[in-house]
């Protein structure tokens, strides 16, 4: 197994991200935190009134995938045969659920006689169809006819993509019936959902067709779309959202002895790592920082996403927080990320900048795009810079909310 990268000098664990700026990094280094995951890990199995699926496209590494397996996380949703292999290496125990609804025949036969995955979804016939040369025509499948529905509470819409329509889903639902040993229904509502009604509203349009097709039903999972906390971007506790998708489930007309799956993978995974950037060049309210949209930090610079920051100085600044945007090291133009990013107005070239809560897609949509990137990884005990999972707030609505 690939094991952390550090060549900076540093002891196994470090304490502080000030620590590893006084060393003066050339490279972006990134910070991985354990402990964080292992805790959200195990918030979900303990909270979660059903099965959680770490959705494995959030964040492939080989450590994290460990150290969530670890927490209580048994199955996983793959969505390429590369992570079906992915994650059969690296925990050979694992239960392996193929949640792309669009796939590759050969990787539906591979993963079936190779990987011994046995869960796969579907939107379409044809796919149905494809599912079942490739498997030839098993009889221990577990298909998951996936619904469209609105994203309309989340901050990243997946409605358009995926998901058979209303007027498909009678059909549909009625041909998996026939085929499979066991029928689910997925959906997911978008990613970062900031309300639970996102999810009971989903749960409507699975009550209706459900009974519209008069099936048996043995799975719903509820898919992704569970949020992290943000600048901006403060949801409830999620406790309030497994209150709410219990209450629901609870009253679908499904099999006595049907499963409720979920598929988290930001909310497990985002306060996983962090990244300490050195600013190379400021230019008014401008920081050329080295990494951006190439790299790590993908999200703040295509859909506009907020990142929490601070400056990592001895002593601190004293001046008061302004509004700053950043510039990635490429030569794009297109390497910008126009924040707002709340720095100290005295922020300047040679500072180090932590940029948190990059757990979730940071470090698996890297590219070297310019020669630009870094595998500099330090493993760190202090907390992450926002959390779900700690604080007053989530402590008190965890002895409030009751399943």
């Amino acid at each position: 197994m690939h094991k952390h990268h550090n060549t900076l000098g540093l002891a196994s664990t470090v304490s502080t991200a000030v620590e590893i700026a006084k060393l003066r990094p050339v490279q972006p280094v990134t910070l991985v935190r354990p402990h964080a995951a292992s805790r959200a890990a195990r918030f979900f199995v303990e909270k979660f009134p059903g099965r959680s699926l770490y959705a494995v496209k959030a964040n492939p590494s080989p450590e994290l995938l460990q150290i969530l397996w670890d927490s209580g996380i048994t199955h996983y949703d793959v969505a390429s045969i590369a992570e079906v292999r992915l994650v059969s290496r690296t925990l050979p125990q694992a239960t392996l659920c193929f949640m792309h609804p669009v796939k590759a025949e050969e990787a539906i036969h591979d993963a079936y006689f190779n990987y011994g995955c046995r869960t796969f979804s579907l939107d379409s016939l044809e796919e149905l169809d494809k599912i079942l040369r490739a498997t030839e025509h098993a009889t221990d499948l577990t298909l998951c006819v996936r619904l469209r529905v609105s994203s309309e509470h989340s901050k990243l819409s997946l409605a358009s993509k995926f998901g058979c329509a209303p007027h498909e889903a009678k059909e549909l639902l009625f041909a998996t019936r026939q085929a499979a040993d066991a029928l689910g229904i997925c959906f997911h509502v978008g990613s970062q959902a900031m309300t639970p009604e996102a999810y009971a509203n989903a749960l409507e349009r699975v009550r209706a067709a459900i009974v519209d097709a008069a099936v048996t039903v043995d799975v719903i999972d509820v898919g992704g779309g569970f949020p992290s906390t943000y600048p901006g971007m403060e949801p409830p506790p999620l406790e309030h959202y497994f209150e709410t998708i219990h209450r629901a489930f609870e009253s679908l007309p499904v099999s006595y002895s049907s499963e409720l799956w979920a598929e988290p993978g930001r909310a497990l995974c985002a306060e996983y790592s962090s990244l300490v950037v050195r600013v190379e060049r400021r230019r008014g309210d401008e920081l050329y920082i080295n990494d951006g949209a190439y790299g790590a930090l993908f999200d703040a610079a295509h859909i506009g996403w907020r990142f929490p920051v601070q400056l990592l100085r001895e002593p601190d600044s004293r001046a008061r927080d302004v509004e700053f945007s950043f510039y990635g090291p490429t030569c794009d133009d297109m390497d910008h990320m126009a924040g707002p990013f709340m720095l100290p107005a005295d922020t300047q070239a040679g500072d180090y900048i932590e940029i948190g809560m990059l757990g979730a897609y940071g470090c698996a949509m890297r590219t070297a795009f310019n020669g630009f990137g870094s595998d500099e990884t330090v493993i760190m005990d202090d907390e992450p810079m926002a959390s779900l999972y700690v604080g007053d707030d989530r402590e008190v609505a965890s002895n409030v909310v009751t399943l």
